[in-house]
């Protein structure tokens, strides 16, 4: 398991922000384009105002990146809840983003169109090849969810790699979500986890030899060396 641990929230962010600078630059270099997963919640924010910051928005091709994002709240465009509505304000606004550069999950039909219709504009992205992301960042919940992975929900139990709703009755809340069979497929994966209030999710996803991966969904992502790094802080690894 590939940690990084570091004193302060800003030094993760920094870390973490010059990991993603250097998988774009390789991913532009192999494949002509950076395709990134995004992550919601409040804890990516300063991340991404990191990357959209005088320290770090020369260090990638913005006008050769794409965005996804690995779940997302079923609710109106411009509902404040939604994942895409924060990165839009502190990532895709001040770096000019083009939006046929960012792939949103429409919400105007049923939940199981905007999986279907989210599904097919990725693979219509990758021209119906295996889709293999280039990066994706996800998030630990105190819960031990990450995307909306949530425990003992059914969408734990798909094996395709897709995008499949999913009613999280812990929220109330129909969620549009990555399954981890996609998420695996990706070419670099890092979980972005701060604060002590997390590290029980981190112990028991990580460490801990009870319980089920229904119980802790983050450990349905695979744990190769090479493929999954963890960026925390002391606090969120105090108990590893």
């Amino acid at each position: 398991m590939d940690l990084n641990i570091y004193n302060t929230v800003d030094e993760v962010m920094n870390a973490l922000a010059t990991t993603i600078c250097h998988a774009s630059e390789l991913a532009i270099k192999k494949r002509g384009q950076f395709n990134l997963v995004l992550s919601g919640g409040s804890s990516p924010r300063k991340l991404y105002e990191l990357l959209a910051s005088k320290s770090y928005h020369n260090k990638i091709a913005w006008n050769k990146t794409y965005f996804f994002f690995g779940d997302e709240r079923f609710v109106p465009e411009n509902d404040p809840q939604r994942n895409s509505l924060m990165v839009k304000e502190v990532l895709f606004d001040p770096l000019k983003i083009k939006k046929s550069h960012i792939f949103n999950v429409n919400t105007t039909g049923s939940p199981e169109e905007a999986a279907r219709k989210y599904e097919e504009a990725i693979a219509a992205h990758f021209q119906n090849k295996t889709v293999e992301f280039d990066f994706v960042l996800l998030g630990l919940g105190d819960n031990s969810h990450t995307a909306s992975l949530f425990p003992n929900t059914s969408v734990l139990d798909e094996t395709e790699a897709a995008i499949k709703s999913v009613f999280v009755k812990e929220v109330e809340m129909y969620r549009i979500t990555m399954t981890a069979p996609l998420i695996n497929q990706a070419r670099k994966i890092a979980f972005l986890v701060f604060g002590e209030d997390k590290s029980e999710a981190v112990f028991h996803v990580l460490k801990d030899q009870s319980g089920s991966e229904k119980q802790y969904p983050a450990r349905l992502i695979i744990k190769e060396q090479k493929k999954v790094q963890w960026f925390l802080d002391k606090k969120a690894a105090s108990r590893l």
